[in-house]
């Protein structure tokens, strides 16, 4: 959470405080298991009836949330009611007259335009109906009001408006906070149909061509790459889940490369070291099948003589040490790193860059690509893995 979003919650708690102590709603029977003075035991309950109300706001402003969220948002004020609206309509009545809520988006119509809090009287005329007054705020992320908090009382109070703008004001950074999150999934998605996009469809006709070539001569062959074809295309376009194992990732290398050996025979010789105990290890998803791809473009294709690659997935302490290898053409250092600062162009090296930057995005700076290479020198990529990294998860 930024500094501000840290302030707005420090204030809330002291705020929302005041507004238990004044209402009088939140005053609840003293219990001899209580700690610390009834001060910081209201304080206590405030912060924690706060993050009950977050989890659901970090889906965004939906009917769901709205409605999982309203009821701890009205304790936190401790009003007799408590609506939350979009731009269109009423997500979520809570507590009592909810009959007003027919209402509330003519009240709240100026408020979505200009984006400033507004008070009104209710002038219900129900004699029994406790809600008098009500304040209006908006809820704004990025500069656009998508909704508003409305609080309801018998009577007008400039602590409950008060008190509201700050509540409000949270559930903007939860807001901000689902808008982050919703970029990122966004970001990570658009990554990997790039990297989709990389699966070259001259790879895809001389797969199918070289298993067309067995059908009379070796069927069985034949059907074996068929079904690892079917596989790797499979998990290529798989739709659920950012991360894999490396043991998922490792075993789709293993069908590309059987394809690859179909069409080119005795001139590719794989060499695969693997440790068992890293086989678990979660990575961001297709990590190391482009970087195989590479190995295979500058290492074999094009090339008269038999090329090697050796890949090792080793274990490191803490981390396993993944090292893809090749003999192949290399590249100028400088190239490179062009290609790594995004200088490649739209089609050049997408794949290199590409996992670079996610691997970045997820562990950090330390953990990018080590590439070593030089012109007829081919080519050793080197990544890291932490065995454990808080939110990577394989699926």
């Amino acid at each position: 959470m930024t500094g501000a979003g840290v302030a707005a919650v420090t204030v809330l708690a002291v705020l929302l405080l005041a507004t238990g102590f004044l209402l009088g709603r939140t005053a609840r029977p003293k219990r001899t298991s209580d700690v610390g003075t009834p001060v910081e035991h209201a304080t206590f309950e405030t912060l924690h009836t706060a993050s009950l109300a977050a989890p659901p706001l970090r889906a965004g402003l939906t009917e769901e949330s709205a409605r999982r969220s309203a009821r701890r948002l009205r304790s936190l004020l401790g009003t007799d009611a408590l609506c939350l609206t979009d731009r269109d309509r009423v997500l979520v009545w809570d507590g009592e007259g909810d009959h007003h809520g027919k209402d509330v988006m003519d009240h709240v119509r100026g408020l979505l335009d200009s984006g400033r809090d507004t008070a009104f009287r209710t002038g219900c005329a129900d004699l029994d109906c406790p809600l008098r007054w009500a304040v209006a705020v908006p809820l704004t992320v990025d500069h656009r009001v998508l909704g508003t908090l409305v609080a309801w009382a018998p009577r007008e109070s400039a602590v409950l408006a008060r008190a509201a703008g700050e509540v409000a004001r949270w559930v903007c950074v939860q807001l901000e906070l689902a808008e982050l999150d919703r970029s990122r999934t966004q970001l990570i998605e658009a990554e990997i149909k790039a990297l989709r996009a990389q699966i070259s469809p001259h790879f895809i006709f001389n797969s199918l061509a070289a298993i067309a070539s067995f059908v009379r001569t070796d069927p069985e062959q034949a059907r074996e790459l068929l079904l690892e074809f079917a596989d790797f295309t499979r998990y290529s376009f798989r739709r659920h889940g950012e991360f894999t194992t490396l043991a998922d990732e490792l075993h789709s290398i293993d069908q590309y490369l059987a394809l690859v050996r179909a069409r080119f025979g005795e001139r590719l010789s794989v060499t695969l070291q693997v440790a068992p105990e890293v086989l678990p290890v979660a990575l961001p998803f297709l990590c190391l099948q482009p970087l195989v791809e590479n190995a295979v473009k500058h290492g074999l294709e094009g090339a008269v003589r038999r090329s090697r690659i050796t890949i090792s997935a080793l274990d490191a302490g803490a981390e396993a040490e993944v090292v893809i290898e090749d003999d192949g053409t290399g590249m100028d250092p400088g190239r490179l790193r062009q290609i790594l600062r995004g200088e490649g162009g739209t089609s050049t090296g997408i794949g290199l860059l590409n996992v670079d930057e996610r691997l970045r995005q997820v562990y950090g700076d330390d953990y990018g690509l080590v590439i070593e290479t030089g012109i007829g020198a081919g080519m050793k990529i080197t990544l890291r893995l932490p065995k454990y990294r808080a939110g990577v998860h394989g699926s």
